[in-house]
């Protein structure tokens, strides 16, 4: 069995991309280990039709599926001898993203994100903010001066996107291409320079 992604997710807004993480992950039988923060839940349940409760019941259907609470320092995936692959936080709150720049793990997302720092793993962070003040912009610089992946969620404007969920389903491709999860991204989110693509944007 392959090693497992973490996917921790904050309260920042955003609960479809995790959503949509979670399910590309487990689409492709990649072992998923999820982390929810409590105001996860709670923006969960005002963003989503499907509840939190329900999320977990669907995705423990699938056997690569485990979640830990988020005050569970004692899991496995807070000591750098398990065998992660790699981590992503999706949707990642500012108070994360700074948490984890100044080596702060109080609770098991900026565990394990520590973890995979300094066993050198893929992190990604999905930020959710905006705008940006020069605070965050420093954080996320210094993150990525360690190594970890920046990925935004922004909609791919040059691509036949129509969908809140579709855009969604785009970064959560984009996430699994930053932890070398896929080779490529599919061929629905790729632009090809031909008559087609020349045409949508004539």
């Amino acid at each position: 069995m392959e090693n497992p992604v973490i996917v921790g997710v904050t309260g920042a807004s955003g609960s479809i991309l995790a959503s949509k993480t979670v399910d590309a992950l487990l689409e492709l039988n990649i072992p998923t280990i999820l982390v929810a923060s409590n105001p996860a839940r709670m923006v969960w349940q005002i963003e989503m039709s499907e509840s939190f409760g329900e999320s977990l019941e669907r995705w423990r259907e699938n056997s690569g599926f485990s979640h830990y609470a988020i005050g569970d320092l004692q899991a496995p995936i807070a000591s750098g001898t398990f065998p992660g692959r790699g981590m992503v936080i999706v949707p990642g709150s500012m108070a994360t993203v700074s948490a984890i720049v100044n080596g702060i793990s109080d609770n098991l997302i900026r565990r394990s994100a520590d973890v995979c720092l300094k066993e050198r793993r893929p992190l990604v962070i999905v930020p959710r903010e905006s705008p940006l003040n020069g605070i965050h912009l420093s954080n996320l610089a210094a993150l990525d001066s360690f190594g970890t992946s920046i990925v935004t969620a922004d909609p791919p404007y040059y691509l036949p996107i129509k969908t809140l969920e579709d855009s969604a389903s785009f970064t959560a491709q984009r996430v699994l291409l930053a932890l070398n999860v896929i080779e490529k991204l599919p061929e629905q989110f790729r632009y090809e320079d031909n008559e087609i693509q020349q045409d949508r944007i004539k």
